[in-house]
């Protein structure tokens, strides 16, 4: 009688969907935090360098002060002081505004500039996009109106609109409204014509294709677009107020390198970048709260 071999039992395996999702987790919280750390450590290495040239005085106070400097200048200018030494009269901040005050101004000029690029961009950008006879007459002008740098119609603007917000609003409108218009119509025109006739293949009408199908898909492109124009708009602040900008970030910028304080220039400075730092990371937070379908098609 023929018996059957005795089959050993081998090793259990574990499911292949069973592994823990723990590890994956600390992964990720320990690249966050070795990528912040090393971000820490080059910005102590850059402030520790520029601490070390400006020590040996390689460079003139005047050209690039210390960073102790600098900092006295951001504290001064966000604080009640003497105007000068010896004179008990106190002054606020510069040019009679705190810098918070001078920043919170140049915001309001671009949320005024940007916002309205912000509205009208997408209304065009999806007529231009969707209309082909639109899009040949407008695009020359557009490009035309994109490739122009703000300085060189800056004094055009102060003649038709006068040396108030008005010229700078309208100054950050035309600097952001290119980027915005070009955006949306790369979107319109990159939806898949299959989705479109898809939805049109089981009934939708004109108003649920726009709706359901080019909106969404543009919406990551518009998104892209808005963040280039805040960008954009930011580096036009010091153009907008080279005339009667103060209150103004980018006005009080210009006003202190022309009265050669430097530390001051500089504080500006880096306040403009890094608040235009915040400005792209909050516009990022929004647009995935917006489009939390970018990427994921």
């Amino acid at each position: 009688m023929v018996t059957s071999p005795a089959v050993l039992p081998g090793p259990t395996s574990e499911k292949s969907g069973a592994a823990p999702t723990s590890n994956g987790t600390e992964s990720r919280s320990n690249a966050v935090v070795r990528r912040i750390g090393g971000r820490v450590l080059a910005l102590l290495a850059f402030i520790a360098a520029w601490w070390a040239v400006t020590a040996t005085g390689l460079i003139d106070a005047l050209f690039l002060p210390s960073p102790g400097a600098v900092w006295a200048a951001f504290v001064q200018a966000n604080s009640w002081h003497q105007i000068a030494t010896g004179v008990d009269r106190l002054v606020q901040g510069e040019q009679g505004y705190f810098l918070w005050e001078h920043l919170v101004a140049s915001c309001q000029r671009i949320l005024a500039g940007v916002g309205a690029a912000i509205v009208f961009g997408p209304l065009l950008g999806f007529l231009m996009g969707s209309w082909r006879p639109l899009n040949t007459l407008l695009e020359p002008y557009l490009n035309f109106l994109r490739a122009l740098p703000p300085l060189g119609y800056i004094g055009l603007l102060i003649v038709w609109f006068g040396i108030g917000d008005t010229s700078k609003i309208w100054l950050l409108f035309l600097a952001a409204f290119p980027a915005i218009t070009i955006a949306t119509i790369n979107g319109v025109q990159a939806v898949p014509r299959d989705h479109i006739n898809a939805v049109r293949s089981l009934g939708a009408n004109r108003r649920q294709v726009l709706t359901e199908v080019v909106l969404p898909s543009t919406a990551p492109e518009v998104i892209t677009g808005i963040r280039i124009a805040v960008g954009f708009a930011w580096t036009t602040v010091v153009a907008a107020e080279l005339n009667n900008g103060i209150p103004g970030i980018g006005g009080l910028a210009y006003l202190s390198g022309t009265q050669l304080n430097t530390p001051l220039t500089i504080a500006c400075i880096i306040v403009i970048g890094i608040t235009a730092l915040a400005l792209d990371a909050l516009i990022k937070w929004i647009g995935v709260l917006a489009v939390p379908w970018k990427g994921k098609s």
